[in-house]
């Protein structure tokens, strides 16, 4: 560790969508390092996103506007939903689809920490 590492600021505008997208969502990129990615997220109104996992990463997210509903276990059968200043944690591999129930647009931060590609899209839920 160094006392004069660089900070590095990111604005809005510096974001790329560079990374695959999964139906429903846009995904745009801060920081896409070894072993680190974050992203700012919007969602539709009413979408649902395709079903996906994160392969090696556990996933953090943080809920700023809007709803989000996550569909995921055998089946999808399972489902959580959170509001503006909730967290979810999903952790490595989990297939799972989000939604967004309201309608609003809804805006999250995500953030992954582990290794491998950042999203895997496949066909349906485990």
């Amino acid at each position: 560790m160094t006392a004069d590492a660089d900070l590095r600021l990111i604005r809005a505008a510096d974001r790329t969508t560079g990374t695959q997208q999964t139906s429903g969502m846009t995904r745009e990129v801060a920081i896409a390092t070894d072993g680190l990615w974050a992203a700012f997220v919007r969602t539709e109104p009413r979408m649902a996103s395709g079903w996906h996992h994160h392969a090696a990463y556990r996933t953090a997210i943080f809920v700023l506007k809007g709803r989000l509903r996550f569909e995921f276990g055998p089946g999808g059968s399972r489902s959580v939903e959170a509001g503006p200043g909730d967290f979810i944690s999903v952790p490595p591999g989990a297939i799972h689809r989000e939604s967004n129930p309201g309608d609003e647009e809804g805006e999250i931060v995500v953030v992954r920490a582990g290794t491998g590609a950042p999203n895997v899209n496949v066909d349906g839920p485990a």
